[in-house]
């Protein structure tokens, strides 16, 4: 009987693969891609009170119990605990909205705002006196400047979601500005929507004040495209539906990649198709100290 656990001790040594910890996989901040899973992300789920809604009283409409839910890719707020930013590219929240709920009238200074919208509708109104409502696809944005205020919200019937970026201008002081854009043609083609204002020649319809440019594709079941990151370029890759493999490396829905240029992504659809966001700017030194490597 000895004998016989000698032997399967002796085969399970022999036969073991060691799990790597997440400190032994770790990707080297100089890494061309580096992934973030949505398991590695802060979950925000404040008190309603913070942002004028009364206590939360999900029905049926609502898809969790807490008015909002938001996945933090950078510090922010309440959390300190990630990466200040990736070049210009400050703050990356993925929000969730419940019905009748929103962000009351608060302010901003010195920021571009981009709002894009995933599902549902956005309710948008500024102290500039704009005031309209944005569905699917649709991007919103706000050059804070000098400063403005505004309030945004969930009028309709079912959970909106939504991805707000805010990008550090290229400088203080710049006059408020808003405007909104849809109808992007982005089936199986990357569909340019955010630019550099201050490029000649740019054609996007949202035009921010940085070096920072936005992407989207909705991608059928297992459709590819490729996208070419340039020798002092960087990309910051979501993944907000579906699932898809860039290279190597397997993304699924909520999923997000650091890219370093050099590098020609190819990036293919999953069974359930896709639905990707990326952003694209110039090359900077910080990188996200727990990523991973594909």
């Amino acid at each position: 009987m000895q004998f016989v656990t000698i032997l399967r001790l002796l085969f399970t040594m022999a036969t073991y693969k060691p799990v790597l910890s997440i400190a032994q996989q770790l990707a080297p901040r100089n890494a061309p891609l580096r992934v973030i899973k949505s398991s590695q992300l802060y979950i925000s789920q404040p008190n309603p009170s913070w942002f004028g809604n009364p206590p939360d009283k999900p029905d049926g409409a609502w898809s969790c119990k807490h008015w909002l839910t938001s996945r933090f890719h950078f510090s922010f707020a309440e959390y300190a605990g990630g990466p200040g930013n990736f070049g210009v590219l400050r703050v990356v929240n993925d929000d969730i909205v419940q019905p009748k709920r929103g962000f009351g009238t608060h302010p901003h200074r010195d920021m571009e705002i981009v709002t894009y919208v995933v599902d549902g509708s956005l309710w948008h109104k500024d102290s500039k006196g704009n005031a309209e409502e944005l569905g699917r696809g649709a991007i919103q944005f706000m050059s804070a400047g000098t400063g403005v205020s505004h309030s945004e919200a969930n009028h309709g019937g079912k959970p909106l979601r939504f991805v707000q970026s805010w990008i550090v201008p290229r400088r203080r002081g710049l006059k408020p500005s808003y405007g909104s854009a849809s109808g992007f043609d982005r089936q199986d083609k990357w569909a340019y929507m955010v630019g550099d204002a201050g490029a000649a020649g740019e054609e996007a319809q949202v035009q921010i004040q940085q070096d920072l440019h936005m992407f989207a594709t909705e991608l059928s079941s297992g459709k590819c495209l490729d996208f070419d990151v340039r020798e002092g370029r960087q990309a910051y890759v979501l993944v907000l539906e579906g699932d898809v493999t860039i290279n190597k490396a397997q993304l699924s829905a909520r999923d997000a990649c650091e890219v370093k240029g050099p590098l020609k992504l190819d990036v293919a659809a999953g069974a359930e198709g896709a639905h990707v966001l990326l952003y694209e700017m110039a090359k900077s030194s910080d990188a996200r100290a727990d990523a991973v490597l594909p």
